[in-house]
């Protein structure tokens, strides 16, 4: 009987002893592990979120970035500078004198017709419609103009060979002269600032300028008539 008690209540003993032992015995490698894990995932989550709360948005940052960005300053356009009109040759003032190539090649200079009235108009172009009409009245002009001692000189930037196909196909009857690098117009104050569809160029002015028997500038036409040019030529030399 007595061995029975003992056994029972070493039995006793022994359970107690191990039901501490295992209340503090350390939880095993693998499972701190996956505690470790857990916590370091949770400790990011958190951190994370205060962060995101911390930081601006994007969006907010680009509004108010352009917000205080002082506007850039744009140069205003500068306009292109106006080139002054050519200056006309005062009436009473002496005709530049020149020598240039006719349509058949031969030098025909100014200062060889001083005894004789001369008209000395520039035109932009030959054979062009408003050139055509202005030549071809002149033209049926000629009698009287020769009547009146008027030489008639028309200055053109063409080649002499557009001049010679422009007095054949209009069998203009004076000379026709060629003024390629127009230095003559220049001297003439009729080459300068021209307007055309829309288009801004320099280029011939057309213009005449009426001599009387020295050289002299008698009358200054700046705004011809094509179509009653020759007349209005006639009428201003029977007026003297």
């Amino acid at each position: 009987m007595v061995k029975k008690a003992t056994k029972k209540a070493t039995k006793k003993a022994t359970k107690k002893v191990t039901k501490k032992v295992t209340k503090k015995a350390p939880a095993k490698k693998s499972t701190k592990k996956a505690v470790k894990k857990v916590t370091k995932k949770a400790t990011v989550k958190k951190v994370a979120k205060k962060a995101t709360k911390k930081a601006p948005a994007k969006k907010v940052t680009k509004k108010v970035a352009t917000k205080k960005a002082p506007a850039k300053k744009v140069a205003p356009a500068k306009s292109a500078p106006v080139k002054a009109a050519p200056a006309v040759l005062a009436v009473g003032s002496a005709a530049p004198d020149f020598k240039l190539l006719n349509q058949d090649g031969k030098e025909v200079q100014l200062s060889s017709l001083k005894g004789q009235y001369v008209v000395v108009y520039f035109y932009p172009r030959a054979m062009t419609p408003g050139c055509t009409v202005q030549a071809c009245g002149l033209r049926d002009a000629q009698l009287d103009l020769k009547n009146h001692g008027i030489v008639v000189l028309g200055l053109s930037p063409d080649k002499p060979e557009a001049l010679k196909k422009f007095q054949e196909n209009d069998h203009l009857n004076f000379d026709l002269l060629s003024d390629l690098d127009h230095s003559v117009a220049a001297a003439y104050g009729s080459w300068g600032t021209k307007q055309f569809m829309g288009k801004v160029f320099d280029g011939i002015l057309r213009q005449s300028y009426l001599l009387d028997k020295e050289g002299k500038v008698l009358h200054v036409i700046t705004k011809v008539d094509t179509k009653t040019h020759a007349q209005d030529v006639l009428k201003f030399y029977q007026s003297l």
